[in-house]
């Protein structure tokens, strides 16, 4: 079996209730068809609950939450908590996302702290890393890669890992203007592996999922999903307009 096809939407903080409700069942009508791909929706909080129960019965189809607390629980106002996520039939949660690095200043320490917890209440977890346009100009896109994962994966076993996906964000191609060529995704999805096997084994690289989180659409998903190491991709903006979301998912 080769690796899991996967196709994540991160919403932001973007839709109001009533279009949440049509945007999923838009999603669960057009993509039922595609059950080969796991599909991942990460819906703003409030529309959590809603939202795993309206995907509860179907296949391949998951909940996720876009950030948890890196407290276990107590006087956080405003904190989600991993519990609290896993209660609600949330499957799987975002950390280390570039947004929540870049405005929150979250560190390696906070983000180890949040997939412990994650892995502790049975939620998998989507763990988000990639480089800022000034290092990738420097050269230096390789050598801060290998840091952010060294220094959050180490910390967990190679049986946590099979809970554990990855999805490399291009900072630099995110609404900047600049664009990820095909060969250049593939080319830090082949070096993730390698960083990967010296970290734990082949075989933990072989089968780790890689995701791509650099403004995949629906117009270059097919030439990303064809690179040989790129298994899937986090998506953003496209991910609220059903028809585009769904061409994603049927790229493969």
């Amino acid at each position: 079996m080769g690796r899991k096809k996967i196709v994540a939407g991160n919403w932001k903080m973007n839709t109001n209730f009533d279009e949440a409700i049509s945007l999923i069942n838009t999603i669960k009508t057009q993509a039922k068809q595609f059950s080969q791909v796991e599909k991942i929706i990460f819906p703003p909080f409030v529309f959590l609950q809603t939202a795993a129960t309206n995907l509860l019965n179907e296949t391949n189809f998951f909940v996720g939450a876009q950030n948890c607390s890196e407290h276990i629980k107590g006087a956080y106002t405003g904190e989600v908590s991993a519990e609290m996520l896993s209660s609600v039939a949330c499957k799987y949660v975002l950390v280390g996302h570039s947004e929540r690095r870049t405005f929150f200043k979250e560190t390696d320490g906070q983000l180890i702290l949040k997939i412990q917890h994650a892995l502790n209440n049975n939620l998998k977890v989507i763990f988000c890393f990639g480089e800022q346009l000034e290092e990738r100009k420097h050269g230096k896109h390789f050598d801060t890669v290998k840091l952010q994962l060294e220094n959050v994966l180490k910390s967990f076993s190679e049986e946590q890992l099979k809970n554990i996906y990855l999805a490399y964000e291009p900072v630099w191609a995110i609404g900047t203007g600049e664009t990820a060529t095909p060969a250049q995704a593939q080319e830090m999805h082949a070096y993730i592996r390698r960083v990967l096997g010296h970290l734990f084994t082949d075989v933990v690289a072989q089968n780790m999922p890689i995701l791509y989180g650099g403004s995949c659409n629906a117009q270059n998903a097919a030439e990303l999903f064809s690179c040989a190491d790129v298994d899937g991709g986090l998506i953003g903006g496209a991910s609220l307009k059903a028809d585009d979301f769904c061409k994603i998912i049927s790229s493969f």
